[in-house]
């Protein structure tokens, strides 16, 4: 479980420095695919806490 958890805060990181290197960037094309990046990795930070919760879940 701990390797899940420690996965989910990359991904969440990654996910915030993708925002962020979307949000200063000057060019479109290096702007729109960093915010698409971000994206990405929230969907599979999302899809990793569904995974905890229904592990959690059939352990109690």
């Amino acid at each position: 479980m701990q390797d899940m958890v420690a996965h989910l805060e990359k991904l969440r990181r990654d996910a915030a420095e993708c925002q962020l290197i979307s949000d200063l960037a000057t060019d479109k094309d290096k702007r729109d695919l960093f915010a698409r990046l971000a994206t990405h990795h929230r969907v599979l930070a999302s899809e990793i806490e569904k995974a905890i919760a229904a592990k959690e879940g059939n352990a109690a």
